[in-house]
């Protein structure tokens, strides 16, 4: 298994985790500094509910760091978005660097 290498994870990024609702709404856990790469580029993603939508950012992490959907994510530009959706990016072997995908609203 490969890593991404750190030195190409260049930005910090706060991952606060989605916990849930309550009744003031959404609940959110500590927040994490991560180190990055984030690609500001607009695409289409399908989310875990199924539906198509818009990403504004992708960032790519070292495996191992969580982002359940809905989370709170500051970019190094300052602006505050949620996530969509965060995939494992593991080669299976191959010498393809492992890494988390965190696709970002």
């Amino acid at each position: 298994m490969s890593r991404v290498p750190g030195w190409l994870l260049r930005h910090r990024i706060i991952i606060e985790p989605y916990l849930g609702d309550s009744s003031t709404g959404a609940l959110y856990g500590a927040a994490q500094q991560v180190r990055a790469f984030v690609d500001e580029q607009t695409r289409a993603v399908v989310s875990a509910g199924g539906e198509q939508v818009t990403s504004s950012s992708t960032a790519y992490t070292a495996p191992g760091v969580t982002a359940p959907p809905l989370s709170r994510v500051t970019l190094p530009s300052g602006r505050v978005t949620t996530v969509i959706a965060a995939l494992s990016r593991d080669g299976g072997g191959l010498p393809t660097p492992d890494h988390v995908e965190i696709q970002l609203q």
